[in-house]
């Protein structure tokens, strides 16, 4: 057994916060630099260039990305064989995030309840999705998420009858939806199987997915690729402004479902997608 302090994780859940709010993850650093030399559009280019040249200010002078600094999404795998010590796990996690967003100088976006929209001012509770593995490690991810692309999320509750052709076909819908709001080029994040909220959080998980990184299933693999293709052909493009560039990437997850059902959820998440992961 291998006992891991709560203040450790406050400390890493702070720098993952600020870290992912001021410099791109190295795979998307990696996808937008091809876009930039394969999008087809003269405007295209430009708002690429730009976009390029608003996340070098950001990361040489510590200023946030996005003037949405989202709300902290975080991904907890913790070993079995890992005693946690010194309070509760979850208020170590948002005191984490408490401490990043406060010392980041990052837009606090919370609001205590979603009817009566007072801020919490310290950009907390977090969305906090919990893990038991095996091992005697914690796997952090941090992902904050804006939401000019988090309204653009859909989930449809297909028929089996509906097969993989309806899954492409909800997939496209989402997108086309979107257009310009999600700030593409994006990311597109997609749950298949499970249940209504199963294949949301895969969608949601799947984004942090490292975009360089293929799917270890066959047929997902093509369907990621095919999606990508379908989707920048679309002509949406950077800024919504037309182009041959709409997606960075598409990552699929899928769970095993019931026979009467097929569950699709699509997260989009915009240019920058941040994410950041750690192993304690």
């Amino acid at each position: 057994m291998r006992t891991v302090k709560t203040e450790e994780i406050t400390k890493n859940i702070k720098e993952m916060c600020i870290e992912a709010n001021h410099s791109l993850s190295p795979d998307m650093k990696e996808v937008f630099e091809k876009a930039v030399g394969k999008e087809e559009s003269e405007l295209g280019k430009k708002i690429l260039s730009q976009l390029e040249e608003n996340l070098a200010i950001a990361r040489e002078d510590m200023i946030p990305i996005c003037q949405d600094t989202g709300m902290a999404v975080v991904f907890m795998e913790v070993g079995q064989e890992v005693h946690i010590e010194g309070g509760s796990l979850t208020e170590a996690v948002n005191q984490g995030v408490r401490e990043g967003y406060f010392q980041g100088y990052l837009r606090k976006s919370v609001v205590s309840d979603p009817l009566e929209r007072v801020n919490t001012k310290d950009n907390t509770p977090a969305i906090i999705h919990y893990d038991i593995t095996e091992g005697d490690r914690i796997g952090i991810t941090v992902a904050p998420k804006g939401f000019g692309s988090e309204n653009m999320s859909r989930v449809f509750m297909l028929k089996p009858a509906d097969g993989i052709e309806g899954v492409k076909e909800a997939i496209l819908t989402a997108v086309k939806d979107a257009g310009p709001n999600a700030c593409p080029p994006v990311v597109v994040g997609v749950g298949i199987g499970g249940t209504f909220e199963k294949c949301a959080l895969m969608a949601k998980h799947a984004l942090t997915r490292d975009l360089r990184e293929q799917s270890p299933i066959p047929y997902v693999r093509e369907l990621e690729k095919e999606m990508l293709d379908k989707i920048n052909a679309l002509g949406i493009g950077p800024g919504g402004l037309g182009g041959s560039i709409t997606a960075l990437g598409v990552n699929i997850e899928t769970y095993p479902t019931h026979i009467a059902g097929l569950p699709v959820a699509v997260n989009i998440c915009c240019h920058v997608n941040r994410h950041v992961h750690r192993v304690i």
